[in-house]
């Protein structure tokens, strides 16, 4: 497992480094007293570490700057703030962050933090569309982000995603996404349309053939995508522990897959 630890004071950064050793002895731990170095190193050595450990107040980028950039260049990432300032929560947790420490920091939190990592590993299945439906629905691709042009094409995707593979009428997509009565007529031509652009946006990171088509109707190939929802249903446990209560949460739609997870759990 590769650990970054990253606080502009020294002292701090040794303690931080210290708690992370006895917490996972068999740790490849990497120290930087600077977030924008750090953030260099990633990038031109093309590290991918599972968990970065970050302060928050340090010169120059700050942690919450630091955690943005990071999730556009290794989004699989795990990423927990060690911080003295409690205030900073709120503003960690919108940009969905793994946890929070306050300091000082002891080896028994970092423990914690570490048995309650994120799905799915900092080295997702390279031949899969790796998707995030905890919290806020994310794609990538490779670790990248795929950039969607339209947010009904991405929504269609989490739709279809969120069936588990099973068909999906254009009826059945259409009251999902729009929910009010609909003129079915130009809710097709819609669909065609948002269904056009999703095709485009797989097709250029070679994943066109994660959507079935078929009789009328629409799904996704489970096997060619890998999320934490499809391992949680799974029972793989730390999928289990990464739900934090929040599913595909832009989607109302998703409300009642997120109460059945949350009695499940």
């Amino acid at each position: 497992m590769m650990i970054l630890a990253i606080d502009d004071e020294p002292k701090a950064l040794h303690l931080l480094h210290d708690a992370i050793a006895a917490a996972e002895p068999e740790a490849e731990i990497l120290d930087f007293t600077d977030s924008e170095a750090a953030l260099c190193a990633i990038r031109e050595q093309n590290l991918t570490p599972d968990v970065v450990f970050s302060d928050i107040e340090m010169p120059g980028m700050n942690g919450l700057s630091f955690a943005a950039e990071l999730k556009k260049t290794v989004a699989w990432t795990n990423i927990v703030f060690v911080t003295g300032f409690p205030k900073y929560a709120t503003d960690a947790f919108m940009l969905h962050v793994n946890g929070y420490i306050i300091k000082p920091v002891y080896a028994d939190r970092v423990r914690e933090e570490l048995d309650f990592l994120k799905l799915p590993p900092a080295e997702p299945a390279q031949d899969k569309l790796q998707v995030q439906c905890f919290g806020h629905f994310e794609v990538f691709m490779h670790g990248k982000p795929v950039i969607f042009q339209r947010k009904q094409s991405k929504e269609l995707l989490a739709f279809l995603i969120d069936r588990e593979g099973r068909a999906c009428t254009a009826e059945e997509i259409a009251t999902a996404l729009w929910e009010d009565d609909v003129d079915m007529q130009t809710e097709k031509a819609r669909i065609r349309l948002i269904l056009h652009d999703l095709r485009c946006t797989l097709r250029e990171i070679g994943m066109e053939d994660v959507l079935i088509r078929e009789h009328r109707q629409l799904a996704i190939r489970k096997d060619m995508v890998d999320c934490d929802y499809y391992r949680m249903l799974a029972g793989d446990m730390k999928a289990v522990n990464a739900f934090g209560g929040t599913y595909m949460e832009e989607y109302s739609w998703a409300e009642l897959t997120t109460a059945r997870l949350l009695f499940q759990k």
